[in-house]
């Protein structure tokens, strides 16, 4: 075997014998197989998933081989495989070599197509190659890698959005590709640019750390990846940085500092801009002396007036960070002063010494101020001082305390070109009189409890300031009035609070103290008394000294239970330091007990108990019935009584009831017969009675509250017997219709003497022995019959009046209709007789009136009752 060439491995040579038979068709007689030519090697392909890879067999041949034979073996996976066989033009490839890819044989080249994966492994080559009028046998062994191009890496932040100064970290990833990999980062500004390498970043390869961010990090981010096939670079992803704002930086057009601010002339447009590096971009507002007047990064003042002069305040907001930054600058518009100057002192260094400023703003070019002293001085000192004191627009000047006497003044002269008087202001040093004033006051429901402390006056105002019981500062001094607000609880209660006044001119401090707790309360009556049915007061009143904290009344009733307005049993009045309550309308027992009166304030509750007695009403007197007695008719009564003892009353009540009732029954209820009877009164005549009822009554005496025991019961007594002046009526009525009835019947006779002659002689010839002239007419008889006189002569003159009237038809009915009138109609002339009949008739008079027949025809038929 020639060196350089490997022995055939037996299997190979055995495959190769394999072939022969199928070969045999295409063999020509005579050719030799030169079997100790045959060569055998082994190298290594790569090729590209995807692409198209050539593995050939062998060295390069002349001429291609007649015979060629392909396997696959793959890595670990058992013996191999065949792939493709050719012979010439003549090729055959395996079933299942397509998962190698599109597999095809040429001139003894296998070509793979569309390589796929499972292709990575060793091929196995075997040819014989016709040479030189023989056949060489070749082997070859092709470990063929298959590369996986990269895929497009995607890049994946931690957050989208982070705060300056957070950890950040961009993950750059792909789904595959053959290792090594390599990996590139680029940036890119948010607002366009080249990209280029993050530099000084943490982290390397697929992982890019970013800690900590800060603003220069955001932009957009992507990654390459590659290998030995291809590289990929990502979709940029954006990494936003949140930050700001910034301190902003104020610019002024047209830019003319001065110390303190800027300046400009007046009716000049000025610009003013604001920048405050922020992400997202800050919102900015303008403040002109605190109050807004734009919003936007610029604000443009056209033709500024001297009134728009002032500070100017920019505000920076980060709506993401719920940040805010600002900054403020001083504005100045020069033009001519106006007024006069203004001066003030102020306590400095500690309150030992006082600085008097003046200040005179505005005019081009500023004011030229100096201090000048209490006293006399000559004008070169004068001039001399003016020199060394002299400043513009504003002058300070440190006057000592302690040197200072109380009451000096100073004055503050001010020139300018455009004042040839000049100007001056002055102020005079004082100490006011008195001390300082502590109150105390609760706030917001009594959350809180505010203690303001106040010494008005003074030049400069003293200052104030709150300390505690051991001296211990609370809060910053203020001029004139400080407060000092505590959360309210109740370990402020009994606490003292020292409020300490300073002034320059006073070598010792002076204090005002304050003590918090809860409030006094003050009863007008410990315990009240008070009869049922009245109205008992119950007075409290708040004491609150020095501290008052507001505090808020109330009362509790003797169960606990707070009263309450619009309630019907308590009336509550209220002023600003009391509250009384009125207990209306008492009621025994239940609502005498303890009422407790209650205060409380932000540091405590205080209460005070008040006992009400509520004592019973006393009882109306007793009632006793002197006289009880029904009228005639039955149908009304007649009550007296009288009252037993003294007491307080209202009126009376009478009841009734039946008095008789069936058996087995019990009494009736008692009815109100009257109700509205005065306390005055002590009798009653009552009605609305059944006669056929028999009626018990009782009388009670009332008062507001109560009734007194009933009177005994009582039952009506039977009128008195009164039968005399009954019978004494009927009599006279009697003799009244008897006469009237004879009068009448003598007078139809006398009319009708033709029907009746013989009753006519005889009533009328009769008449009497003195009788001088007959009446013969009827018209004769109406004068006699006429008059009262006449009548009564006729009938006294006439023995047997009774039959002669009985004679008349109907008279004696009309006589007999009356009891006792018959009698008394024929009984005319002893008519006294007849009236003696009952007693006492010859006491009345009766007389009927003269034309009592005339007016009443048919009288004699009537009958007629008597009243009682």
């Amino acid at each position: 075997m020639e060196r350089g060439r490997a022995a055939s491995p037996p299997w190979r040579a055995a495959c190769i014998l394999c072939l022969l038979p199928a070969l045999a068709g295409g063999f020509v007689p005579g050719q030799l197989l030169a079997g100790d030519e045959a060569a055998y090697e082994e190298r290594t392909v790569t090729g590209v998933r995807g692409r198209a890879v050539e593995l050939s067999c062998g060295r390069p041949a002349a001429a291609p081989p007649a015979v060629v034979f392909w396997s696959f073996a793959a890595a670990g996976s058992g013996p191999p495989r065949a792939v493709a066989v050719g012979s010439g033009w003549e090729v055959a490839v395996a079933p299942g070599a397509g998962s190698l890819g599109r597999v095809a044989l040429r001139n003894g080249t296998l070509e793979l197509r569309e390589l796929r994966v499972a292709a990575r492994g060793r091929f196995l080559c075997q040819g014989l190659f016709p040479e030189r009028g023989r056949l060489r046998v070749g082997y070859a062994a092709v470990l063929l890698r298959v590369l996986v191009p990269v895929s497009k890496p995607f890049v994946r932040p931690t957050a989208a959005a982070a705060p300056e100064g957070a950890a950040v970290a961009l993950t750059c990833s792909v789904r595959e590709g053959t290792e090594p990999l390599s990996f590139s980062w680029q940036h890119q500004e948010p607002r366009g640019g080249a990209a280029v390498p993050p530099e000084g970043l943490g982290g390397a390869g697929a992982e890019l750390r970013l800690t900590p961010a800060n603003r220069s990090h955001a932009g957009w981010y992507a990654c390459t990846v590659g290998n030995q096939v291809n590289n990929r670079t990502s979709e940029p992803v954006f990494l936003d940085i949140v930050y700001g704002p910034d301190q902003p930086a104020i610019s002024v057009e047209p830019f003319s500092p001065e110390q303190g601010g800027f300046s400009a002339g007046e009716r000049e447009d000025v610009v003013l801009s604001c920048l405050a590096p922020s992400n997202p971009p800050s919102r900015y507002v303008w403040l002109h002396n605190g109050s807004q007047v734009h919003t936007g990064q610029t604000y443009v003042i056209s033709g500024i007036a001297r009134a728009q002069a002032g500070t100017y305040t920019c505000l920076a907001e980060n709506s993401h960070l719920q940040t805010r930054t600002q900054a403020t600058i001083v504005l100045t518009v020069y033009y001519p002063p106006a007024g006069t100057p203004s001066c003030s002192a102020l306590p400095t260094a500690d309150l030992r010494d006082v600085a008097l400023r003046c200040r005179w703003l505005g005019g081009f070019p500023p004011a030229r101020l100096r201090w000048v002293g209490p006293g006399p001085s000559r004008e070169e000192e004068e001039e001399e001082e003016g020199v060394m004191g002299m400043s513009f627009s504003m002058a300070t000047s440190i006057q000592p305390g302690a040197a200072t006497r109380n009451g000096s003044s100073f004055s503050c002269l001010a020139s300018h070109p455009a004042l040839p008087q000049g100007a001056a202001c002055g102020t005079t040093l004082w100490v006011p009189a008195g001390s300082p004033s502590c109150t105390a006051a609760a706030t917001k429901g009594d959350e809180f409890v505010m203690l303001r402390c106040q010494w008005e006056g003074g030049m400069p105002p003293v200052s104030l300031r709150w300390q505690d019981s051991g001296g211990q500062a609370l809060g910053d001094p203020s001029p004139s009035t400080t407060v000092l607000v505590l959360g309210a609880d109740g370990s402020l209660r009994g606490q003292d609070f020292i409020c300490a006044a300073a002034h320059p001119l006073q070598a010792a401090s002076t204090e005002c103290h304050l003590r918090l707790d809860v409030p006094r309360l003050e009863a007008e009556r410990s315990e009240v008394v008070v009869l049922e049915g009245g109205e008992a007061r119950l007075a409290c009143r708040r004491h609150d000294g020095g501290a008052s904290l507001g505090a808020s009344m109330a009362w509790y009733d003797p169960k606990q239970q707070e009263v309450t307005p619009g309630l019907a049993k308590y009336q509550l009045e209220q002023g600003e330091a009391w509250l009384n309550l009125t207990v209306q309308d008492a009621e025994w027992p239940g609502d005498g007990g303890t009422y407790r009166c209650a205060a409380a304030n932000a540091v405590g509750t205080a209460s005070l108990p008040v006992r009400l007695h509520v004592e019973r009403y006393p009882a109306p007197p007793n009632v006793t019935i002197s006289r009880l007695r029904y009228t005639r008719a039955r149908t009304e009564v007649r009550l007296e009584w009288r009252t037993q003892g003294s007491g307080n009353l209202t009126g009376f009540v009478v009841q009734r009831r039946r008095a008789k009732k069936p058996s087995r029954q019990a009494p009736g209820p008692w009815e109100t017969a009257a109700g509205d009877i005065e306390p005055h009164t002590r009798d009653r005549r009552l009605g609305g009675l059944d006669p056929a009822v028999v009626y018990a009554f009782r009388v009670l005496a009332v008062n507001h509250r109560r009734a007194g025991h009933p009177s005994e019961v009582q039952t009506p007594a039977e009128p008195p017997f009164e039968a005399y002046p009954a019978v004494t009526a009927a009599a006279a009525l009697g003799m009244l219709v008897a006469t009237a009835a004879s009068l009448l019947a003598v007078r139809w006779v006398a009319r009708h003497r033709d029907s009746l002659p013989r009753l006519h002689d005889l009533l009328f010839r009769t008449a009497g022995a003195g009788a001088q002239e007959p009446i013969d007419t009827p018209e004769d008889a109406e004068p006699a019959a006429g008059t009262e006189d006449g009548a009564a002569a006729a009938a006294g003159a006439v023995p047997g009046a009774a039959a002669a009237a009985g004679a008349v038809p109907g008279a004696a009915a009309a006589a007999g209709a009356v009891p006792g009138a018959a009698a008394a109609a024929g009984a005319v002339p002893g008519a006294a007789a007849a009236a003696g009949a009952v007693p006492g008739a010859a006491a009345e008079q009766l007389s009927a009136p003269p034309d009592a027949a005339e007016d009443a025809p048919g009288t004699a038929g009537t009958t007629v009752t008597a009243a009682p």
